[in-house]
């Protein structure tokens, strides 16, 4: 994903090197996101359907707020994929270049989901075993290494071996030729590499979360040892909104001053995060959203979000995007 476009006029044909054409198989790659994204809608339209079920079946429903985040980031997944399946068959140098950026992101969130399973799964059935009632059968050993082999074999179908097909895909020279030929128009895509242009991107999807926090959350938002509640958990999310917005705008146009921006708010919010849930258990977010405690003591039996673990993982999901952000400092070189 490591390109870099001129600031210039459109590309000639004339000076593109030798290539393959590729436009059957972005056609064919096209439709085969367009199935994904269908895919995603059709898990929102579950979610729906099965929250309704559970009404009408005089269960406890799982609060909206629960599903919310779900509801919208699949959302956002099948208009944005059915958008993109469409460039694709079109051979849009936009939609290849966002489809890159996807595939990268989708690989590199599907490595950490599978090393996270390795170390967490058997922890968690662990817990659930110790916190069975006296008598229950304790489940056997091929059982538990079962389940972690066939969860091991779905994250790594869907989640590796899927986007690495993606990636390999799109990032051949040949479909870059063959989209430049068949759109030889400069597109908004290639103002900036394509890894600030991905980052800018994240920054604009996290800004639209904490749009929507105060409606999935009840604006619960951690803050230097305490948690905000309420309308100053509100506000406090459309700052950090109109932040990452703001910072996106500025990488986007390789401003250094939008680099800046974005390792100070990070360093401080890391810091704001880390003081808050060294004092909290984070199992008190879950009260402060209006959990019923059923669930909170379903969620306690896992053992995983109690004490001072989320302070761990707030530190090693966070060192990531730090490190991502020191590397792209080299495309701000000489910028103003």
């Amino acid at each position: 994903m490591n390109e870099q476009y001129p600031e210039t006029a459109p590309v000639e044909a004339t000076a593109l090197p030798a290539y393959k054409d590729r436009s059957t198989g972005l056609i064919v790659f096209g439709i085969l996101t367009i199935l994904l994204g269908c895919m995603a809608g059709l898990l929102v339209l579950l979610m729906l359907v099965g929250q309704a079920a559970v009404r009408h079946a005089n269960v406890p429903p799982t609060p909206l707020a629960a599903i919310l985040p779900a509801i919208f980031i699949y959302g956002v997944l099948a208009v944005a994929l059915v958008w993109l399946g469409i460039g694709s068959i079109k051979a849009r140098r936009w939609a290849r270049a966002l489809l890159l950026i996807f595939s990268w992101s989708w690989l590199v969130m599907g490595l950490i989901t599978l090393f996270a399973m390795v170390f967490v799964l058997p922890k968690v059935l662990a817990n659930i075993q110790a916190s069975a009632p006296p008598g229950q059968a304790a489940m056997p050993a091929a059982a538990i290494g079962g389940i972690m082999i066939f969860a091991c074999l779905i994250l790594g179908v869907f989640f590796i071996i899927v986007p690495a097909v993606w990636v390999f895909f799109y990032n051949s020279r040949h479909v870059k030729a063959t989209c430049e030929m068949r759109d030889p128009a400069t597109r908004w895509t290639d103002a900036c590499p394509l890894p600030v242009l991905g980052f800018c991107l994240w920054l604009l999807f996290s800004a639209l979360m904490m749009l929507v926090m105060p409606a999935m959350a009840h604006g619960v938002m951690p803050f230097f040892g305490t948690f905000l509640t309420g309308l100053p958990g509100s506000l406090l999310c459309l700052v950090l909104a109109a932040l990452w917005a703001c910072a996106a705008w500025l990488l986007y146009k390789l401003d250094v001053r939008g680099w800046w921006l974005v390792l100070i708010a990070m360093i401080v919010f890391m810091a704001s995060a880390l003081l808050t849930y060294a004092r909290h258990d984070i199992l008190e977010i879950y009260q402060l959203m209006g959990y019923p405690q059923a669930q909170i003591d379903q969620i306690q039996k896992t053992g995983l979000l109690t004490g001072n673990s989320m302070t761990w993982v707030m530190t090693f999901s966070m060192l990531p995007f730090l490190g991502y952000i020191l590397f792209i400092k080299k495309y701000f070189r000489g910028k103003t």
